[in-house]
């Protein structure tokens, strides 16, 4: 029950203090005290399990509460100050991935103090006040055997658990003391261990954040420049057609085409070019028998064997992406800046031609034409100003006839009963205006042209090619190919790119940059491994300050290798990611597997203190710790197995983070209670046996 009420406590304080510094409660914050759910109760796990430890002796629960809580006081406090402090990093990361994870690690941090306080002050005082006695096992059969009442069912689970523990107690301490004999090779064993690790990074992909399934997903297609808006209609059919056979229509929730441009305010938020271009939302439920991503490749599958002459781009379209792209349809955004746009142009469908062949990447599109069929309108001035008209009329008589007034003469219409206001435009009906005959019949009015004249009358008509849209980077005028990956991995389709941009021979006066998430992730990664080791380095030095040595804090941070020994391969096993949520995940592992070495070094000095051996300190104190090193360790592990399962609405969010901090941490668990008495033997070893005499 002690154990337990620290969770609502640190709860409760973490949300008051939130309250006092105006933040609001997100889903980041809640996540973060769910992470911080196992390490609530691991402060009151180590403290209790002290306490009992003095009832074995014989003391009162007065007594065995206050020595209990003082004995472990000081690596209480380190373990928190470390957990707290390994989230430095934060402070370090790039872009969005920064506001992301702040409120998760101030509501941790905040967590953690109050677990401390709860742990060194409530738990003991209900030891002291609740528990009126401790029976062991044997006592419990001598009162069996004395005729007594039968014992309950807990205690005989109780007693059959302290039995089984204690053989598994006495193997490890059989195998300890076999590698307390051979100290070195234990170490360098295990040294081994992690450096053989090392060798699957280069195989774990690399992203910025885990993909996450929106529910839905947007189709932009391009035909071949030129095509009619008719036939692009009848296009955007087939592709709709196709998605309703692949989507079973009991998933299948809605779909939106939008097809073709219209010239007006509306254009600015649209990113269709032209009426050749369009893009198709597609809706599925939440109860669907696929996700998103599955329900893509099958439809893409089909677009590319029915529809060759369609150019498609497929998204999620869902908010996540569109924060981490920062507005950017894709991860990677190849940008060819050039003012000589055709030249640009054909750098830019040279790499989307080469890029469609690198291994991991789904989709290929330069949105940019500069080959669509237009009508160039050449004014004779010296004409128009001989009939009494100038360009600009020209121009406002021209776009009226073709696209209403709306855009040159904006007027409104109010309704006298609702008090709604509606723009009213004018222009020709679209079957007027058929041909370039009929075109240059439309009649043009000013104020000082006496009687209307044809448009033919001032204008030349000339056929040529241009841009669909002209797109600037700072300035300059650009050129984008859109690249997107199978998967998550974004660092094996970034190395191709790179590759491919730099055997490209470009030009004067041209460049060729990569944009997107993929900038972000590699600037939030330097970032983050720049903090990482700063923060090693503060917990280094409270170490320092609390064990007044600089030997003690580098044995208990070996436990950090053969941690990231165990991120390293279970992100390999499982086709996990190395994103911002696993680096989180790692993070958070530091603190825990720090916490469990503390526990032993600090036992160990007590026990030389009291003039033991370095020998025999070393293996009671790997004994006696084990206990509560498995307790709060299996108390997270246990915790964070459902977010690692993705159970739930948004659970590829955490689950990187969740199966770092599990397999750092199984890792750290079996290898920690074995290098760190071999480590601590090792050096303070020799120094006894030179005091000795």
């Amino acid at each position: 029950a002690a154990v337990f009420l620290s969770i609502p406590l640190s709860a409760m304080a973490t949300f008051i203090a939130l309250a006092f510094g105006g933040s609001t409660i997100n889903s980041m914050i809640l996540g973060g005290l769910a992470l911080a759910f196992s390490r609530l109760i691991d402060n009151s796990v180590v403290v209790l399990e002290n306490i009992f430890r003095h009832l074995e002796m014989g003391e009162s629960p007065e007594v065995a509460a206050e020595r209990g809580g003082q004995e472990v006081a000081l690596p209480v406090l380190a373990a928190t100050l470390t957990t707290v402090v390994v989230f430095f990093p934060v402070t370090f990361l790039y872009g969005v991935s920064r506001f992301l994870f702040s409120a998760l690690a101030i509501a941790v941090v905040l967590s953690l103090f109050a677990s401390f306080f709860v742990a060194m002050t409530v738990v003991p005082l209900f030891c002291a006040h609740f528990i009126k006695g401790h029976r062991h096992a044997g006592q419990d059969k001598e009162h069996l055997a004395g005729g007594q009442r039968k014992t309950s069912w807990g205690a005989r689970f109780n007693a059959s658990f302290n039995k089984h523990f204690t053989w598994m107690l006495d193997k490890y301490e059989e195998i300890l003391g076999w590698g307390l004999m051979r100290p070195l090779a234990m170490v360098v064993g295990i040294t081994g261990i992690f450096l053989l690790s090392l060798g699957l990074f280069p195989f774990i992909g690399k992203s910025y954040f885990p993909r996450t399934d929106p529910g839905q997903f947007v189709i932009n297609v391009k035909a071949p420049a030129g095509t009619r808006i008719e036939l692009t209609d009848k296009l955007v059919g087939q592709v709709e057609q196709i998605v309703r056979d692949v989507v079973p229509k009991e998933d299948l929730k809605i779909i939106v085409s939008n097809i073709g441009l219209q010239p007006a305010f509306s254009s600015i938020l649209n990113p269709n070019s032209g009426p050749h271009t369009a893009f198709i939302q597609v809706g599925l439920n939440d109860d669907r028998k696929h996700s998103s991503f599955e329900y893509m490749d099958m439809v893409r599958a089909r677009m590319h064997s029915e529809l060759p002459q369609m150019s498609a781009y497929f998204q999620t379209g869902g908010l996540v992406d569109a924060i981490l792209n920062q507005g950017m349809p894709a991860p990677l955004d190849i940008q060819v800046g050039a003012m000589d746009m055709k030249a640009a142009h054909e750098i830019a469908a040279r790499i989307a031609r080469q890029a469609r062949a690198l291994p991991g990447v789904s989709d290929v599109l330069v949105p940019q034409d500069v080959d669509y069929p237009s009508l160039k309108v050449e004014i004779d001035r010296e004409r128009a100003s001989e009939l009494g008209v100038n360009a600009r009329e020209v121009v406002d008589s021209l776009i009226t006839a073709l696209t209403s007034d709306g855009m040159i003469a904006p007027s409104y219409w109010i309704d006298p009963k609702s008090g709604n206001n509606y723009l009213l435009t004018v222009q020709y009906p679209e079957n007027m205006v058929k041909s370039i005959a009929d075109l240059g019949s439309i009649p043009l009015r000013a104020p000082n042209l006496k009687q209307p004249t044809r448009l033919d009358s001032v204008v030349h008509f000339s056929h040529f090619e241009a841009p669909t849209e002209v797109d600037h980077y700072q300035i300059r005028r650009t050129i984008d190919v859109y690249v997107a990956p199978k998967g998550e991995d974004l660092s094996q389709v970034y190395d191709g790119v790179q590759k491919l941009v730099a055997q490209t021979q470009l030009p004067e006066n041209m460049t060729v940059n990569i944009r997107g998430s993929v900038q972000a992730m590699r600037d939030s990664f330097k970032s983050f491994s720049m903090g990482l080791i700063l923060s090693t380095l503060l917990v280094y030095l409270i170490l320092v300050a609390q064990f007044k040595s600089f030997v003690d804090p580098f044995l208990i941070l070996l436990a950090v290798p053969t941690g990231i020994a165990g991120v390293l391969i279970i992100l390999f096993a499982t086709g996990t990611t190395l994103n911002i949520m696993s680096l989180m995940g790692v993070v958070m592992m530091v603190g825990i597997v720090v916490s469990n070495s503390i526990l032993i070094v600090e036992f160990t000095n007590r026990l030389r203190a009291e003039g033991r051996t370095v020998r025999e300190a070393v293996s009671l104190a790997c004994r006696v710790r084990l206990r509560p090193v498995l307790m709060t360790s299996l108390a997270t592990l246990i915790g964070l197995i459902p977010m690692a399962m993705k159970l739930g609405a948004g659970g590829e969010a955490y689950a990187p983070l969740a199966r770092s901090i599990i397999g750092g941490l199984a890792v750290s668990v079996v290898l920690t209670v074995f290098i760190v008495p071999a480590a601590y033997l090792l050096i303070y070893g020799k120094t006894a046996t030179a005091k000795a005499p």
